[in-house]
C-alpha cells in the first residue's frame, strides 16, 4: 500500500479551520469531487461525486482536530480518509490529508488523486482566507 501526506498552511486560527472543515455543509465549497448534489437524509449526508453517490461519514466533533472521513461508494467499497488539522501558533495553522493508493490504481490516476486533493486544500485555504 502507498500513499502520500498532501499538507496546506493556512494563515488562520486552527479551531476556526476545523469549525469550517467539520461542517459537512460547506464540503461543495472547496472539495471539488463533491461539489454538487450534496444532500441530508436523515442522519447521513450524500453527495453527487464523480464515482456516483457516495455516503459521507465525518469524524465525531473533537477537540484534536480530527476530520477524519469514510466515503462509502456506490458499490459498498468504504474510503476511510485520514484529513487533520493542527495549530501552527498565531494564528496559523495547517491541514494534512493522506491520500492513499487503492489496489490495481496506476501511476496516472493515483498522481490524479493526488493533485486533486492538492487542489481541495489550496481551495478550502482559499476559502477560509476570504471569509
Amino acid at each position: 500500500m502507498e500513499a502520500e501526506v498532501v499538507w496546506q498552511v493556512v494563515a488562520v486560527d486552527a479551531a476556526r479551520a476545523y469549525a469550517y472543515a467539520h461542517r459537512v455543509e460547506n464540503l461543495p465549497d472547496w472539495a471539488a469531487g463533491l461539489a454538487s448534489g450534496l444532500e441530508r437524509e436523515g442522519d447521513a449526508w450524500y453527495a453527487a461525486s464523480p464515482m456516483g453517490r457516495v455516503r459521507l461519514e465525518m469524524a465525531e466533533d473533537n477537540p484534536l482536530g480530527v476530520l477524519d472521513h469514510t466515503v462509502t461508494m456506490p458499490d459498498g467499497t468504504r474510503v476511510h480518509n485520514a484529513f487533520r488539522v493542527t495549530p501552527l501558533g498565531a494564528g496559523h495553522c495547517v491541514f494534512t490529508f493522506t491520500v492513499q493508493r487503492p489496489p490495481g490504481t496506476d501511476d496516472d490516476a493515483f498522481a490524479a488523486d493526488v493533485a486533486q486533493v492538492r487542489a481541495d486544500l489550496r481551495a478550502l485555504a482559499h476559502r477560509l482566507t476570504a471569509v
